[in-house]
């Protein structure tokens, strides 16, 4: 393989990894965003500011509302709706903690 034919497969496998981080996502519904931002520091809103500033970066029109559909595979409204769940004392708390620096 020449280097262009490896800079495409490496974009392949990145793009591959990516739809498989956002299905699994998908799958698990039930970890809240307030859960993710405590373990990991990013949450599925993250990776929608992420999407939108590469995709403006590179001259593709994105703005944060379709950002977050495709993160989240519906708009994000909806899934906050369905999904979205409050978050407890203790978690709240511990994000406070984390983000006091």
């Amino acid at each position: 393989m020449d280097e262009k034919e490896i800079a495409t497969k490496q974009t392949e496998i990145e793009a591959a990894v990516l739809r498989r981080f956002l299905t699994h996502l998908d799958s698990r519904k039930d970890v809240q965003n307030i859960e993710l931002m405590n373990l990991a520091d990013f949450c599925r809103n993250c990776l929608s500011k992420w999407y939108m500033a590469e995709s403006n970066e590179r001259g593709v029109d994105m703005d944060y509302d379709k950002a977050r559909e495709f993160v989240y595979g519906e708009p994000y409204n909806d899934w906050k709706e369905k999904y979205q769940q409050k978050a407890t004392p203790e978690q709240l708390a511990e994000f406070e903690r984390k983000n006091r620096k």
